[in-house]
């Protein structure tokens, strides 16, 4: 798994979001890093500053929990019957001095933060909650200090289904903040500088259906900086989406994280991001990756991409390095989805290192050694090992043996770029549709421009209806082809019909 950008190497409680001006998180520690002062964002989920409070007394029938008996919340929990509602006294809360303490709920159980109610990992335990039984309910807690592993998770560590975690603080952890089931609810959270991601949502037995992420601030994550230390790994970012089928991402405050600030990488299908605010993030604000079928409408995405960006530039790759990268993705009616295209419309996109790229690996298909998905194939072929000569040469495996990005519509959009502001000479004005010469392996049978003539001209993907302020370029079909607006409206790529242009921005 993993982005392919590096050049061209092969019941629900009813929610009230707090609404407020950007003013960032206080905690300096692992909170944003410090970029050129901007204009205030629109409204968005400040939850961190303003994180809202639990209840200060004991709910009628609930256990209360002392903080000052090590393990209690685990051995309370224990002790009594599902559908059971803890209430956490204020103070710090500790488990056993075992890496592999932990809380494992009972089915329907519910846990409630007073105010001031920690639970500390002491960078000693793994996990905070885990186990398998659904419908579990987290609320006003602050967890913190756990040491998850590398790719785990310290909340619901094992994606039981069905969890609702909400108002809850989680900070500082190692791996992931949390992991997610099926039908999880993740609402108004506070999800704040995390080893390696805030979410993780991923579940091996799958499948991993109805995610909601709503009015969260997710801020400050991988922390590890993994892509550094695993290089190509796509294994960091704010959030981070594995097979996930139907996902509703809204309403969140997704900044300052190193790397990506949502990613969806392979099979995840019916997506809906809508009315977030992505902004100062080191990487793309957002990608999406070898998957299917999803909305991106009325976001505001500001200031993403510049450290990544600018690394890869600074390198003299040439790729088209973006703030919304579509790689390998595309609209597929034969994959059940609330549409059956990848639609990006009534964004506004100002002063991002570059804009949308759609691209597609000419060499990235079902058993092709350059397939970084590990294994993973298409979400059309059953029987994968008919991905191979001399079937795939042939419809229909020819077409369903690789994911293609076709059927991507981007109209009715704001791009503004000012190059005083971004800091930049050139590399950070791109818009693209490309794909790289097919080489590999040799009994690929998408060698060539193929592909790239493919995704640029006969997969249906089209940009219409939006406007663009400052110097804007467009990439089609490999690097090398740089256009001006005007060579990109005519023939023969006839893209941005109803478009308007205007040249300010700072070069």
């Amino acid at each position: 798994m993993g982005t392919k950008w590096r050049g061209w190497a092969v019941p629900v409680v009813p929610l009230a979001l707090v609404l407020l001006a950007v003013t960032g998180c206080e905690d300096s520690s692992s909170g944003p890093r410090a970029k050129p002062t901007a204009a205030p964002s629109p409204s968005v989920a400040r939850v961190c500053d303003e994180p809202a409070a639990g209840p200060a007394k004991a709910p009628a029938g609930a256990v209360p929990v002392d903080p000052d008996v090590p393990g209690d919340l685990a051995a309370k929990t224990r002790s009594n019957p599902p559908y059971t509602t803890f209430w956490l006294r204020p103070g710090t809360h500790r488990l056993d001095p075992d890496r592999y303490a932990q809380v494992v709920p009972k089915r329907g159980n519910t846990y409630l933060g007073a105010p001031g109610a920690v639970l500390d990992g002491r960078r000693t335990n793994q996990y905070a909650f885990g186990g398998t039984a659904p419908g579990v309910t987290l609320r006003y807690l602050t967890v913190q200090g756990f040491v998850a592993p590398h790719n785990e998770g310290v909340v619901n560590h094992d994606s039981a289904d069905g969890w609702v975690i909400e108002h809850t603080t989680i900070q500082h952890n190692s791996g992931a903040g949390l992991m997610a089931g099926a039908r999880q609810q993740i609402r108004a959270n506070c999800l704040r500088g995390n080893g390696q991601y805030a979410i993780n949502a991923y579940k091996g037995a799958g499948p991993l259906t109805g995610l909601v992420v709503e009015g969260n601030e997710i801020v400050g994550n991988n922390t590890g900086d993994w892509e550094r230390r695993r290089p190509g790994c796509g294994c960091t970012g704010g959030a981070k989406f594995w097979a996930v089928d139907g996902a509703d991402i809204r309403g969140n405050w997704v900044h300052d994280n190193r790397g990506a600030g949502l990613w969806a990488d392979t099979n995840n299908n019916d997506f809906r991001i809508e009315g977030n605010v992505l902004e100062d993030n080191d990487g793309a604000a957002l990608i999406y990756e070898t998957s299917y079928n999803a909305v991106i409408r009325r976001n505001t995405i500001r200031r993403n991409n510049w450290v990544e960006g600018r690394r890869y530039a600074d390198k003299g790759d040439n790729f088209p390095f973006a703030t919304v990268y579509v790689s390998e993705s595309g609209g597929e009616p034969r994959v059940p989805a609330r549409t059956d295209r990848i639609e990006v419309y009534r964004n506004v996109l100002e002063n991002n290192w570059s804009g949308i790229t759609l691209w597609e690996n000419a060499d990235r298909f079902c058993n092709s050694p350059a397939n970084t998905s590990s294994g993973a194939c298409t979400l059309l072929v059953k029987d994968t090992t008919r991905c191979a000569q001399p079937g795939i040469g042939t419809q229909p495996l020819y077409a369903d043996c690789r994911w293609r990005t076709q059927r991507v519509d981007v109209h009715h959009n704001r791009f503004v770029l000012d190059k005083s502001v971004v800091d930049c000479a050139v590399k950070c004005d791109r818009m693209a549709v490309l794909a790289n010469y097919g080489t590999y392996p040799d009994w690929s049978p998408y060698q060539g421009d193929t592909v790239a003539q493919a995704i640029t001209r006969g997969q249906h993907n089209r940009w219409h209806h939006n406007v663009y302020v400052g110097p804007w370029k467009f990439v089609v079909q490999d690097p090398s082809r740089i256009l001006d607006p005007w060579q990109w409206q005519g023939p023969p790529y006839e893209q941005d019909a109803g478009s308007t242009f205007r040249a300010r921005g700072g070069g």
